[in-house]
């Protein structure tokens, strides 16, 4: 009899429960839904990510409702407002167009709107030891190592830091012309951003010499004033040798000198001798 009051108790909790549960949710979803609207006004965002250099095309941009109380400061509200003009920055997909990272009016598009004022834009050839096996790429900083003969001769070639924490602005290839066969030829070009003393540099060195990018971490800001090395110093050729070590053979230790022989007397005893051992 227990049993059963028990099982009816639980029965009934359940059906209070369920039926509670059920009047709750037809309660909320009946709930009127009360909309906020908050005042919105247009920007310009990039449509798709766009690379440095590049002219901004209509299908490029979109406007989007962006809260009036969080516009980004200079913000465009018209996509007709920068049409044509030229990237000097990257923009990543949803990213607002801002004037920082827009060429000036009419300044076209391309690499010469990034260039700054009173800096250059130097391109060398390179190949993939030269590149870094590729890994050289627009925004990375590398150091140009010379390796030149300032006589011509062999003995005098000099290997150098001669440029320190340079900015890659472009990394790409172009096509020229073979002038013995006659056919296309894919070249590695990495465009440099230079002041025009490191044009200078830069241009006498893979003129005269060889060039090689080291690649460096963007966060080492240091310039390291390093001395060159030839190949007398690489080899250490004209040194002198160290002299051999003697080696050092441990002499075998002497026997000691055998005991004196002991001292003997003759004893004669009648018509016997006998050699006795004198003791000290």
């Amino acid at each position: 009899m227990a049993r059963i009051r028990v099982f009816i108790v639980l029965v009934v909790a359940i059906g209070l429960g369920g039926t509670f549960a059920l009047a709750t949710y037809r309660y909320i979803q009946n709930m009127p839904v009360r909309e906020i609207s908050l005042p919105t006004t247009s920007v310009v965002i990039a449509a798709a990510d766009l690379a440095l250099g590049a002219a901004l095309r209509r299908e490029d941009l979109r406007a989007i409702a962006w809260p009036a109380d969080d516009v980004p400061a200079g913000s465009f509200a018209d996509p007709q407002e920068v049409i044509g003009r030229g990237l000097i920055q990257s923009l990543a997909e949803n990213e607002a167009v801002l004037p920082s990272k827009l060429a000036p009016i009419e300044a076209g598009a391309g690499l010469p709107p990034v260039i700054p004022q009173g800096m250059r834009a130097l391109s060398v050839r390179v190949n993939d030891v030269i590149g870094v096996a590729g890994y050289v790429l627009p925004g990375n900083r590398v150091d140009v190592v010379a390796t030149v003969s300032p006589t011509g001769q062999p003995t005098d070639m000099t290997s150098k830091v001669v440029l320190t924490n340079v900015l890659v602005l472009a990394a790409g290839t172009r096509i020229e012309q073979d002038a013995d066969e006659n056919k296309p030829l894919s070249v590695s070009v990495v465009t440099l951003l230079v002041d025009p003393q490191e044009a200078e540099r830069l241009a006498l060195a893979s003129t005269e010499g060889k060039i090689q990018l080291a690649l460096r971490n963007p966060l080492d800001k240091t310039a390291p004033d390093t001395p060159g090395i030839r190949p007398t110093a690489l080899l250490r050729v004209g040194s002198q040798a160290r002299p051999a070590t003697a080696r050092r053979v441990a002499a075998a230790p002497e026997a000691p000198p055998p005991p004196p022989p002991p001292s003997m007397v003759e004893v004669i005893r009648g018509d016997t001798r006998v050699q006795v051992e004198v003791v000290n």
